[in-house]
């Protein structure tokens, strides 16, 4: 029988089964809260600097004070790392505005509830890695700040179940006629051989993940352009990928049950795939 996960409740390490919130807290009533989910390799968090930056961000936006400072939250991820110990990991973090008597209004002197727990980052399969993923294509019916890591994602769970049904791993969302992000990741395409990725702006969640890839392709000669990519696009891309923290760079070979390029992970996909491989590994190496 496996040890139990220890979670991090409003300062305390508490074995999962007993970490308990009120019903009155405003996460449950309204969604009103933010998230954040941290990659950690080797035993250390990647980019640690920019997740925090994008959890002040949404915590900004939303008008949530943030509970810690960056130092509280580096040691809280630190402890509670060594709570569960294992390989690749992720750190779950989230923050509500708190508990409070059911009111739309923002309560006054009221405390944020912090959470936050740890899962395991399981590696892409050879499947995926040799023949790809499917997705499809359907309207995002989300709301208009994106930007924001709001705890609040019905349509995104919608969006990923329609996807399932269909047969496929991810949904890629359009809106007014421009291909988005997915339910759960950024989107990128290969298109006469230079990688596209749409900017950054309240449409969609800027991803850290995202901003690696960018930044290795970029660093290594690749063609890169970020701009705002039709949804007629997608059908004559030679590839299509999805980025997120925890399933890293997804190659998409069918979309909408059609061939996306050769129907297999391309080459601008290896060699990017391959890129960030070797970054995790030297994040690995310097780990103390």
């Amino acid at each position: 029988m496996s040890e139990s996960k220890i979670i991090y409740l409003n300062g305390e390490f508490l074995p999962e089964e007993g970490a308990r919130v009120s019903v009155l807290d405003r996460g449950f009533l309204f969604g009103d809260g933010v998230y954040e989910v941290i990659p950690v390799f080797g035993g250390r968090p990647l980019r640690l600097a920019e997740h925090l930056d994008r959890l002040a961000h949404s915590l900004a936006e939303t008008r949530i004070p943030d509970p810690l400072s960056r130092q509280g939250w580096t040691a809280l991820f630190d402890e509670l790392l060594s709570h569960n110990p294992g390989g690749d990991r992720s750190i779950y973090v989230q923050v509500t505005r708190g508990v409070a008597p059911r009111e739309h209004a923002f309560p006054e002197a009221i405390t944020p509830t912090v959470m936050a727990m740890v899962n395991p980052i399981r590696p892409l399969g050879d499947q995926v890695l040799a023949q790809g993923v499917a997705a499809v294509v359907i309207p995002d019916h989300r709301w208009a700040r994106c930007d924001i890591k709001a705890i609040t994602l019905l349509a995104n769970v919608l969006a990923r179940q329609e996807a399932v049904d269909s047969g496929a791993t991810e949904a890629i969302l359009v809106r007014n006629g421009l291909a988005t992000e997915g339910a759960a990741s950024n989107l990128f395409l290969v298109a006469d051989g230079v990688i596209v990725t749409p900017p950054k702006d309240h449409s969609l969640l800027g991803g850290i993940t995202r901003d690696l890839v960018v930044e290795l392709a970029e660093a290594n000669g690749l063609p890169v352009m970020e701009t705002r990519i039709p949804e007629d696009s997608l059908q004559g891309a030679e590839e299509i990928w999805l980025t997120s923290s925890t399933r890293e760079i997804l190659p998409v070979t069918r979309l909408d049950g059609r061939r996306v390029g050769h129907g297999q992970p391309g080459p601008v996909w290896q060699r990017v795939h391959a890129l960030y491989q070797d970054y995790k590994a030297h994040l690995r190496q310097e780990a103390p």
